[in-house]
């Protein structure tokens, strides 16, 4: 009997047993689905971190204040000076004539602000930042209306503002955000430009509440409070990221007149440190998911050897019959362990297909900018770990079986 008649004759058996062959099946469906989804979960969430840098480039960095540290018990252990105008402006402008490079400043000038339009008015949620027109793109975003921040509201210090998708959409439904009048922190500004979409990792959207107002006009609008200023950099042209981090540690501390061999009154985030740390993280994810697969997987092997041996048993007479009519040892194990892959197998299929789809819900009900992944690496590795516990899983009530007497298996009632 050759390989193809043992197949036909695995899949007479698993058809002439068809419910007990959908349970099996099933077992070995939700292992792999645990397996499967978890991994490719973790695959959707990394894709949507990488594409949220994508962007901005290995040597763009972000240049800002250094926040407190505190000790145990609530002391305050060093306060530095928030970065000024003038430091801000000053590193910017020798950093640009350094390296040939672009740089942006900005400021917080208020969070939990809430926005109106005639009747209509945003949640407390939003955040408004003064910045320079080289803000959006230097920091990844893109317009959808209307048009940037230019020089000239820079100059004039213009009431103007471009707002994030989620304020136009709350306040604008169905009409062209653009010139018309909204107020907010006590002041009147006229929309010149709305945002794409952006999104953020876990679905707050903040990125999505966000007002941009000309840095000259916001440092007014903050009035007596003493601002912080931001200075993210970016030079595209040189391809050493960390020379150029460090270049740039060196011009700040210069102009923050930080003493030798002190601490920087700083700190520089380059925008690829967030998806270096999740790309980290993520791999003993995959380790933990896969580990959890396994397991899954180990009961529904368990499960899977059980069936087969009462399989055995119940076919005993049928095993008899066969060696009487020639069928070696050989035959007996090779087809019973095909039936066992078999239904390995046609049970993976249905777990990569429920993994695929749990997996890409899950990873988007976490991030919404994660887009549809199809992981055909972990699809490969399900199949194989379906093969591999169909033979593990048979392989012991396979040998059972090839060593029945025949005549005793005539016997059998």
């Amino acid at each position: 009997m050759n390989i193809r008649e043992n197949v036909d004759e695995g899949l007479r058996s698993i058809r002439s047993n068809l419910l007990r062959t959908v349970l099996t099946a099933m077992i070995i469906a939700i292992g792999i689905t645990s397996l499967v989804g978890i991994l490719t979960a973790i695959d959707g969430i990394q894709s949507s971190v990488n594409s949220s840098f994508a962007d901005l480039g290995a040597n763009t960095f972000t240049v800002r204040n250094k926040d407190e540290d505190f000790r145990r018990g609530g002391r305050r252990n060093k306060q530095y000076p928030p970065v000024s105008y003038r430091q801000a402006l000053l590193f910017a402008q020798k950093f640009k004539d350094s390296y040939n490079a672009t740089a942006s400043l900005s400021a917080d000038i208020g969070g939990a602000v809430q926005v109106n339009y005639r009747s209509k008015k945003t949640n407390p949620n939003s955040s408004v930042v003064g910045s320079d027109d080289q803000y959006l793109t230097i920091n990844g975003y893109k317009m959808d209306l209307g048009r940037n921040i230019d020089r000239n509201d820079m100059e004039n210090a213009l009431n103007v503002a471009v707002l994030g998708q989620e304020i136009a959409r709350n306040l604008f439904q169905q009409i062209d955000p653009v010139n018309k009048e909204i107020t907010f922190m006590g002041s009147r500004y006229k929309v010149i430009g709305v945002l794409q979409k952006k999104g953020s990792l876990g679905g707050d959207n903040d990125a999505d509440r966000i007002i941009l107002v000309p840095l000259s006009n916001g440092r007014g609008l903050a009035a007596n409070r003493e601002l912080t200023y931001n200075i993210t950099a970016s030079a595209p042209e040189i391809a050493d990221g960390d020379f150029i981090v460090e270049e740039a540690r060196g011009i700040m501390r210069r102009i923050r007149n930080d003493a030798l061999g002190s601490e920087d009154s700083f700190t520089i985030n380059r925008a690829d440190e967030i998806a270096k740390e999740f790309d980290e993280v993520s791999g003993y994810l995959r380790i933990g998911g896969f580990g959890i697969g396994i397991i899954t997987l180990l009961g529904a092997s368990i499960a899977l050897m059980n069936i087969m041996l009462v399989s055995v048993t119940e076919r005993t007479r049928e095993i008899g019959i066969r060696k009487s009519l020639g069928a070696t040892p050989k035959v007996i194990r090779f087809q019973f362990l095909i039936e066992a892959i078999v239904v390995c197998i046609i049970g993976g299929i249905g777990g990569l297909f429920m993994g695929i789809l749990i997996g890409n819900v899950i990873s988007t009900s976490i991030s919404s900018e994660s887009s549809f992944v199809i992981p055909w690496l972990w699809m490969a590795m399900g199949i194989i770990v379906c093969v591999v516990v169909g033979v593990l899983s048979g392989i012991y009530p396979a040998i059972k079986a090839s060593r029945l007497d025949p005549i005793e298996a005539l016997r059998y009632e």
